[in-house]
């Protein structure tokens, strides 16, 4: 059995990984669960965790759960499915970001979760999945199928062709369900044939390939049906949906007309609409690759059946002849062969005699029943044989020249008891049994002989093994099985004869009369199936079982004017066969060995699925139904061994392999015994010795939530060491990228505004708030909202009083968020965060600027405009255009003019109005705001000129005999943490506020030349809005005393001789040749170097730092 680890396959954060585990009680993260707004508790999860093991306790939580809308529930790693027979609302995308990368415990059960467990493991394991959906029909399995492959198409990633792979196994869903699913009395969506879907994987866990193997496609229901079922989809699909030029051409009418279709009576089923089907059906053929000839093509052949079916015979003499010859011109048409000939083969056959050594051929008339008999066998082939060439289409579209890993999908016929039970129903339910064999060998019979081959402490639980019965209806030999002696009986007939049926129930009651699991009755016979009794009626055995097509029907579809009909019989007449012919129970057990070994070389996982019903109503609940299905699943056994087993058993060897890494002993290799290692690794993780045992060979864990603790400390290893990777390759690349931006930043404001001096060179961060650590800001994003950028500015009011609020930009709009005292509830009186507001692209009708060189700007909306201040505006500018033109498809409006105008909310009765801001040349760098009614007056000093644009960086410069590639340094990285390299440490009140300069993370650390740093000496404050602010023109207050602050710092050496610095930003250091400081500190300035890094001394050390975060003092 294979482990519920957790991967980073998500994009979750770090950090809310961690605060969702603080959060799990008991296996249960319930803030995270899509089921946490439901107070009620409805039973438990894992059954294993039920107080009594009994049936009745099992069918009591399932229904529970089913009543309360909780269709799944777990068994340890199986999953139990109960039909729910309405859409339920938790398949959405937020369940699947929520499902991937999660433990199987910390989310309630979910399809999601064990296809999610299956992916990882075939990642982490490198070994072969698959899944086994049984249960009966109706129940749910071909849903549960269409999930998975959802599933696994969403989280894998891949480029186009990935895609096209993707979109084909989603798109051969509707179009084999077309051909192979129908309406049963058990089933409005019935699959009358079985599947068994490989998605194939690249070693990166991409889809890039696929293949389909199909079973036993249920060819009698072409031409009859039981009362109140229906013909296969595509047949009604047809009729409905096909267009008025299609229907002319191939002759379409209404389904009561066809003899295929009107034996049962049955044309509607409810919920469905087959006309909408119908243009899917057509859609999946499109991207499958099939050529728009070759589907014509196909619909014809349907059509071309459907009329076939109208051709009836009437006995003349003993003879059989064709009612009325104007029907043969219509099928024949369609399917291009002469309409005499067709005539000619349905009502006789060539045969051969045999003389003396030497034939020749006969012609033989047929009788009425005979010629009915043709007919049908002619129409059964031609569809079957469609069938397989569509499937054997979207193999062609997917396969792949070799094979790496798998996810292996079966979806096959349910078990199923009907009135009458005939050839097809006794091989459903042989492969359900073979499928019931392989569940009970590996969950309850492996699972148990490898605890006592191990050496584990263990008390044998008893169960029924079902190998029994399968025997009797496989077995060759000592006694023969039911379907040896079919295919003795089959071998000996002579065209068609009633008597075969007769002879065959004679001899099964020879052969396995006395078997515990076999009777018989006058007109069948009854096997004991795991499931139940089923009695089987013995008409039309022996034929159903021969499935043969006469030569002459091979020769004269052959015939065929249509290349593609023809290429659908490429039968060789001319070869004496002298084999025996391959018979139809003969073919479905092969298959269905295969089909187990092929099972058994994966890792299997399992769905069982219940159907609580036979209403297919919702909330309709069968006590004995249920019941039934509980014991014969063996859910009561399987409960017991898991309760008493082992969640995980893995080799010495490979567990070793595996967590090596988390301790130095073992890495990279253990010396000494394996099983020691393994005992140092479970010891150095603290786990409970209760939760694991040591075998022979294997280590067998108990639970998954106490492996899960050694995955997320593996995964913690790696993520460090995955974290320094990707520092140094983003170091590289966001150099070249930020200064891009910042050129096509600078170019918004190019010619129309000027710049400070401190902004034009910066690099760009985006986030300045550190959201990754920031939850109360996050919750008004969703899950993995994407963030442009994010700071904290100043929104101004009618009033022009100013307020901090935290703006956010998204590929979703703006959000400001502010913050309000709560006024009740038990959290009054706190601060919390609060959306103010949300502005969507689309709202947007621009953004006004000054000329000058301020950091104001107005957004205008539809409905009320916003005043806003921020030192980042020219990146937050050039980042809003970029997103506004991709949603509107518009340009940004954008204008620039010294007097601006805004429009302000409209409060209570007041009206909203219009507010005036002028700008005008004063002095300093400083921005000072003289509010006066409605007009604002912001004075501020001259900038750099308009015309001013961004140095690049990376030019070799002098460092005075450090290192001489200087460029070699420039590194641009953007990592998650909010106070690095330039965001200083208070808050950006109206005087602290940092300039255009600085810095949330490591940015730059490229030595920029020396015209890309401002002069040092002429800016006295990084931050110029003082606005509303007493001493406006003056910062000093903030410079660190001479002693004081510095004073206090442990190792401080006596302030040498010499020019000295203080830190206007935080630094903190990339390199070991560089030094870190806070803001505000103070430190000496060793040397200045015209490439701007700098060398200085701080708490003993000295090293190089950015010239352009400190000011001499």
């Amino acid at each position: 059995m294979t482990i519920p680890v957790r991967l980073h396959t998500s994009n979750k954060p770090a950090s809310f990984r961690e605060n969702q585990d603080t959060h799990c009680t008991s296996g249960s993260c319930k803030k995270y669960h899509w089921q946490s707004q439901n107070v009620k508790q409805s039973g438990v999860d894992d059954m294993v965790l039920l107080s009594k093991i009994t049936e009745d306790a099992i069918v009591d939580n399932l229904k529970k759960r089913y009543m309360d809308d909780y269709i799944f529930t777990y068994i340890g790693p199986v999953l139990i499915s109960v039909n729910p027979f309405k859409q339920m609302p938790y398949f959405t995308d937020r369940e699947i970001e929520l499902y991937q990368g999660a433990a199987q415990y910390e989310n309630p059960p979910h399809i999601y979760a064990l296809t999610d467990n299956m992916y990882r493991n075939m990642m982490i394991d490198g070994e072969n999945q698959c899944v086994i959906i049984s249960g009966e029909s109706g129940a749910g399995k071909t849903v549960a199928a269409k999930y998975i492959m959802g599933y696994i198409s969403k989280v894998s990633g891949g480029g186009s062709k990935v895609q096209h792979v993707k979109d084909i196994i989603l798109q051969s869903n509707p179009l084999l369900e077309a051909f192979g699913n129908a309406k049963t009395v058990r089933n409005n969506n019935s699959s009358r044939f079985g599947k068994y879907f490989e998605i194939q994987f690249s070693r990166g866990g991409e889809p890039d390939g696929g293949k389909i193997s199909n079973f036993l496609l249920e060819k009698s229901r072409v031409v009859s049906q039981n009362e109140s079922e229906r013909n296969f989809h595509i047949y009604y699909q047809l009729i409905e949906g096909a267009n008025a030029q299609q229907k002319e051409g191939l002759g379409i009418m209404t389904p009561d007309y066809y003899y295929y279709l009107n034996q049962s009576g049955t044309y509607k089923v409810d919920g469905t609409n087959d006309s909408k089907d119908f243009q899917e059906t057509m859609v999946a053929m499109h991207v499958i690759g099939i050529p728009g000839d070759i589907q014509t093509q196909v619909l014809q052949i349907v059509a071309g059946i459907l009329h076939l079916g109208n051709i009836s015979f009437i006995e003349a003499g003993n003879y059989g002849q064709v009612e009325s010859t104007d029907l043969l011109a219509f099928p024949a048409y369609l399917l291009g062969i002469d309409p005499n000939r067709l005539q000619d083969k349905l009502t006789s056959r060539k045969m051969d005699s045999k003389w003396g050594g030497k034939s020749e051929s006969i012609n033989v008339t047929l009788n009425q029943e005979q010629a009915t008999y043709t007919r049908d066998a002619l129409a059964k082939a031609l569809y079957a044989r469609v069938f397989d060439f569509l499937v054997e289409s979207i193999n062609k579209a997917i396969q792949k020249p070799h094979e790496e890993f798998s996810i292996g999908v079966l979806d096959i016929y349910g078990f199923e008891i009907f009135q009458k039970n005939g050839f097809e129903q006794f091989c459903i339910n042989f492969v359900n049994e073979k499928l019931q064999q392989i569940f009970i060998e590996l969950t309850l019979k492996a699972e148990q002989e490898e605890y006592v081959q191990e050496g584990i402490k263990w008390t044998p639980i008893e169960y029924f093994n079902n190998k029994i019965v399968c025997d009797l209806i496989e077995n060759k030999l000592n006694p023969p099985g039911i379907m040896s002696v079919l295919d003795d009986v089959c071998a000996t007939m002579h065209a068609k004869g009633d008597g075969a049926d007769g002879t065959l129930l004679q001899k099964l009651q020879a052969a396995v009369g006395t078997h515990e699991h076999f009777n018989s009755w006058n007109s069948g016979f009854v096997v004991h199936h795991y499931a139940g009794k089923v009695s089987y009626d013995i008409n039309g055995f022996c034929e159903r079982n021969r499935d043969v097509l006469f030569p002459d029907l091979i020769e004269l579809m052959q015939s065929s004017e249509y290349n593609f009909i023809c290429s659908l019989f490429p039968e060789n007449l001319n070869t004496d066969k002298k084999s025996r012919p391959t018979t139809a129970s003969s073919k479905i057990k092969r298959q269905a060995n295969d089909l187990v070994n092929t099972l058994m070389k994966c890792t299997p996982h399992y769905i069982r699925c219940i159907k609580p019903n036979e209403t297919k109503r919702p909330k309709d609940w069968e006590e004995s139904r249920a019941r039934h299905q509980v014991e014969y699943l063996g859910l009561r056994e399987n409960i017991r061994v898991r309760r008493a087993g082992f969640a995980y058993r893995r080799a010495f060897n490979k567990f070793l392999m595996r967590y090596a890494i988390l301790t130095a002993e073992t890495w990279p290799s253990w010396r000494g015994p394996e099983q020691q290692g393994v005992l140092h690794l479970l010891r150095s993780v603290n786990m409970d010795n209760d939760q694991y045992q040591m075998g022979r060979t294997k280590v067998f864990v108990k639970n998954p939530e106490s492996l899960f603790l050694l995955e997320e400390m593996r995964e913690r290893k790696f993520d460090t060491f995955a974290r320094i990777i990707q520092k140094s390759w983003r170091r590289f690349i966001a150099r070249k990228k930020y200064e891009q931006m910042r050129e096509e930043a600078s170019d918004i404001l190019y010619n129309s505004k000027e710049r400070r001096k401190n902004s034009i060179n910066r690099n760009f961060v985006g986030d300045y708030l550190g959201l990754e650590q920031r939850p109360e800001l996050r919750q008004f994003l969703a899950k993995r909202e994407r963030v442009d950028f994010a700071d904290s500015v100043n929104k101004f009011d009618r009033r022009f009083k100013s307020i901090k609020r935290d703006m956010i930009l998204t590929p979703k709009g703006i959000y400001l968020i502010g913050r309000e005292k709560v006024k009740k509830g038990p959290e009054k009186g706190q601060i919390k965060e609060v959306l103010k507001r949300k502005l969507e692209f689309a709202s947007i009708n621009g953004v006004s600027l000054s000329t000058r060189q301020d950091d104001f700007f107005i957004l205008h909306e539809s409905q009320y405009d916003s005043l806003l201040e921020s030192n980042f505006k020219t990146e937050f500018l050039s980042l809003l255009s970029k997103r506004y033109e991709d949603v509107t498809k518009r340009k940004l409006t954008i204008s620039f003019t010294d007097r601006l105008e805004f429009r302000v909310k409209k409060e209570g009765w007041g009206g909203g109005g219009t507010r005036v801001v002028v700008f005008q040349r004063g002095q300093g760098d400083l921005a000072q705001l003289k509010p006066g009614g409605k007009t604002l007056t912001i004075t501020v000093g001259d900038g750099l000129p308009k015309s001013s644009k961004p140095t690049r960086k990376g030019v070799p410069q002098s460092r005075g005999g450090q290192r001489s590639n200087v460029a070699s340094r420039g590194k641009v990285t953007a990592l998650p943490f909010s106070h690095q390299n330039g965001a200083a440490k208070f808050s950006r009140a109206p005087h602290n506020q940092q300039s255009d300069m600085t810095y949330s993370s490591p940015q730059k650390h490229g030595r920029p030349p020396s015209t890309a740093l401002p002069k040092l000496g002429s800016q006295r404050g990084p931050r110029v809005p003082a606005h509303n602010q007493p001493n406006q023109g003056n910062l000093d207050f903030l410079n660190v005393p001479d002693q004081g602050m510095s004073g206090g710092r442990k190792g401080q050496h006596p302030r040498p001789q010499g020019p000295r610095c203080r830190a206007i930003y935080q630094y903190v250091g990339q390199d070991t040749d560089e030094i870190s400081f806070e803001v505000n500190d103070v430190f000496d300035l060793v040397k200045e170097d015209p490439s701007g890094w700098w060398t200085g001394r701080i708490y003993g050390k000295e090293g190089l730092f950015p010239g352009n975060y400190v000011e001499k003092i």
